[in-house]
């Protein structure tokens, strides 16, 4: 098990270091957002949010009956996400954009190599690599959301109800996490499984910091 938790946090800290390398994250970090980013943001995170549900629930699909307790945490984590993406329509607005934009607009080539990686990984047998890549969302969520609403706010002024995505998943993927360690448990003694869901943080991780990289180039 400490294996397997040393081996993702090396993965997450080359991530959060990469993130700050990525235009628009640097412009945050140095208090220089404006709205037109936010929303340029958001319209690129939706793309992606609305697919979460469908891959997690092929993946829940691809576990056999050895592997009931993943299939049910997968079944149960993409009930509770499914409906994300609405947060990310309404805060477009609240920010000035409009729900026909953000429904149409189309995926940047970083969103359409994540979303193609999370359903070939979930269409495999028994994919418990894929908690991999859960730990790299869901560390988004729970490190770094938060800190990135707030800084968001100050810098455009915009309402409370523009940011209630990145709040939600600031205060949830807590939970989210625990579940993850649970899942960890019951795997790291198959054989294999810690260096497929390292590789699959990884590539994860490579691919999200690719889809934030092509925000500007749609």
């Amino acid at each position: 098990m400490e294996e397997a938790q040393r081996s993702l946090m090396r993965i997450w800290i080359d991530f959060e270091s990469g993130l700050r390398q990525v235009p628009l994250i640097r412009r945050l970090l140095a208090g220089l957002l404006k709205t037109e980013d936010y929303r340029a943001l958001l319209l690129n995170l939706r793309q992606q949010v609305v697919e979460g549900s469908r891959w997690i629930s092929r993946a829940a699909s691809s576990f056999d009956a050895s592997h009931s307790e993943l299939r049910s945490m997968f079944i149960s984590h993409a009930q509770a996400e499914h409906r994300d993406y609405l947060l990310l329509e309404n805060n477009f607005v609240a920010a000035g954009g409009t729900l026909e934009e953000i429904r149409t607009y189309p995926k940047n080539i970083g969103s359409e190599a994540l979303n193609a990686w999370m359903f070939h990984a979930a269409s495999q047998s028994n994919p418990v690599g894929l908690l991999g890549a859960m730990f790299i969302i869901e560390n988004l969520g729970q490190r770094i959301a938060g800190p990135w609403a707030q800084q968001v706010r100050s810098q455009t002024g915009l309402p409370d109800d523009a940011f209630t995505f990145f709040s939600y998943h600031a205060e949830n993927d807590e939970e989210h996490m625990r579940e993850f360690e649970n899942a960890l448990s019951l795997v790291v003694s198959v054989d294999g499984a810690v260096a497929e869901i390292a590789r699959h943080a990884r590539v994860t991780a490579r691919l999200y910091r690719l889809q934030l990289e092509e925000i500007e180039h749609v």
